[in-house]
């Protein structure tokens, strides 16, 4: 089989996850600096064998989008045109950031190590992946 690659983006760094082949564990893989991001997701989508890529789906309580949506609209065109063929899912993000600082301290990270951005946006793709691996089932 082939895995699934999560994505939660932001407008400095985006936070990176990916599933086993078998799409049975979502482990978090790196975070990349957003501009370049196309260039990290050329190089992997050529190596590796992904079914889809999950992008996560800003939304606030009452369901209305983030502010940065805009720049995922933009991000999700130029990700189209450069990979036609490729499946692209949204999955709610929601409290992704807060779960993942939670997911820290209950993991007994130092207070420093939990500052640390790029892990936090690491293990929100994580969770969103996760997410959709549940919803999935």
């Amino acid at each position: 089989m082939s895995r699934i690659l999560a994505l939660d983006y932001g407008t400095k760094r985006t936070g990176i996850a990916v599933t086993d082949p078998l799409q049975l564990i979502a482990s978090g893989l790196c975070t990349v600096n957003t501009p370049e991001l196309m260039t990290f997701l050329q190089q992997y989508l050529s190596e590796e064998s992904v079914a889809c890529v999950v992008l996560g789906a800003p939304r606030r309580w009452d369901n209305t989008t983030g502010p940065i949506e805009d720049e995922i609209q933009a991000f999700i065109q130029r990700f189209q045109s450069l990979f036609p063929l490729m499946p692209l899912d949204r999955q709610d993000e929601r409290f992704t950031s807060m779960m993942a600082q939670q997911a820290m301290i209950d993991g007994g990270l130092k207070k420093a190590k939990r500052q640390d951005k790029a892990l936090v946006d690491q293990i929100s793709a994580t969770l969103i992946l996760q997410s959709y691996l549940t919803k999935k089932r």
